[in-house]
């Protein structure tokens, strides 16, 4: 896949790593520098813990500094699907808890004086009649959290937000919006530098043998732990058995234009937009208006043919606008879902704890995770316990057949995206 990432071409955050260069002795040892890694450490560090970063690439090198920059609430699994997995008064606590994501993300963003661009606003938009109605029972179910409601846009209204004949209605947030993810995540990881948290890159963790005194080895050298953060999210693969299968890379992809002046004029107030189908169109102004539009899914996380040029045909039928666009960036990742699409929280002993799963909503509640880590190493597990009483199950099929097993699974949710 050519042309390149987006946001490394535009990071405007430096920040000196290196490998990790011998043996260490840490309080806690956490595997990834994603957001949920870099937040863990943070709040860590300011409680006075000692706390190393081991990442395999470099800070913000997956699905962190990689996604379509959408800061939400809620989860990849609908609100009314949480409330089935947890009972009512459990889902409004997560979906709080969600909130409270939001709200932490910016204020750490003003609180470090982070370059990342943030913006309110989002717009979830119909494509076709029985989405309407979904919106319809979205607004409910916020009303019923006591959460604030927007309006259904329809017609006239709809087109002066979204000047895009594709959708039939959207429901405003004024809630979320969007950010330039990787110069937010590096920001974070600056922060948690300046507490006192170390941050290894090119370090790839090899083996993890558990005990009082966790041991964790890399190719080179080995870190011994009180306490161990497994955050690697969808690059974490079999290191830790035990949470495999209950996570499943899938690779997703985002194209950014050339600049535009008329982009602006597509989403006036600079909302992100994202729509109900199954493999969802999700698209956004950048800060140089450029549009960044972002779909297509990849079970198997190797990228679709001429990927450039199918994804700009899909963002031209959105906007026709876009007819002689062309496309300066294209780049993709792999983001972690679970088969519910709620994350997945837990431990495997008393000193490891593990926060993955996102499911393609993780840009604000990442942050939260780390937070919530810190609060239970630190013996406050409570609300880290509020997720990990979220029940899961493994993909079906084991490791070999899970792919071609989600495979099946899905084509009937594709097919409802063409009808």
């Amino acid at each position: 896949m050519a042309l390149g990432n987006y946001y490394e071409a535009t990071r405007r955050v430096a920040l000196n790593t290196q490998p990790l260069a011998s043996d260490l002795n840490v309080d806690v040892a956490i595997i990834g520098g994603g957001i949920t890694g870099i937040s863990a450490a943070l709040h860590l560090a300011e409680r006075g813990y000692r706390v190393a970063v081991l990442e395999a690439e470099h800070i913000g090198w997956g699905a962190s500094g990689r996604n379509g920059g959408q800061v939400l609430p809620g989860f990849g699994a609908s609100q009314m699907k949480i409330k089935q997995l947890v009972g009512a008064a459990q889902a409004k606590r997560l979906w709080e808890l969600s909130m409270e994501a939001v709200g932490l993300l910016h204020a750490q963003v003003q609180r470090f004086g982070i370059p990342c661009d943030p913006e309110l606003g989002y717009l979830h938009a119909a494509v076709k009649p029985r989405h309407v109605r979904e919106l319809q029972e979205a607004q409910a179910e916020l009303a019923d959290l006591g959460a604030p409601v927007g309006q259904v846009l329809q017609g006239d209204d709809l087109r002066a937000r979204l000047a895009s004949p594709k959708y039939l209605a959207a429901l405003e947030d004024n809630i979320s919006g969007h950010i330039h993810p990787l110069n937010y995540t590096l920001g974070l990881a600056k922060a948690a530098q300046d507490a006192g948290a170390m941050l290894f890159s090119q370090t790839k963790v090899m083996k993890v043998t558990p005990g009082k005194t966790i041991s964790i080895e890399t190719p080179r050298h080995t870190v011994k732990a009180a306490f161990l953060l497994a955050s690697g999210g969808a690059y974490l693969g079999d290191l830790m058995a035990p949470i495999a299968g209950y996570i499943m890379p899938v690779g997703t992809y985002i194209i950014a234009t050339e600049p535009r002046v008329d982009v602006a004029s597509m989403i006036p107030r600079n909302e992100a937009v994202a729509d109900l189908n199954f493999v969802l169109d999700y698209f956004r102004r950048s800060a140089d208006d450029r549009l960044l539009f972002g779909g297509r899914v990849s079970y198997s996380t190797l990228p679709p043919p001429s990927l450039a040029a199918s994804m700009l045909k899909r963002a031209q039928r959105v906007f026709p606008q876009l007819a002689d666009a062309r496309v300066e960036y294209c780049w993709g990742g792999n983001v972690d879902i679970t088969q519910n699409r709620a994350p997945h929280f837990g431990k495997l002993a008393d000193n490891i704890l593990f926060a993955h799963g996102f499911s393609g909503h993780g840009v604000a509640l990442t942050g939260l995770a780390g937070k919530l880590v810190a609060e239970a190493i630190s013996g406050q597990a409570e609300r880290f316990d509020v997720f990990a009483k979220i029940p899961h199950a493994r993909f079906p099929g084991g490791r070999r057949f899970k792919v071609p097993a989600l495979l099946l699974a899905t084509s009937y949710f594709r097919l409802r995206d063409m009808l």
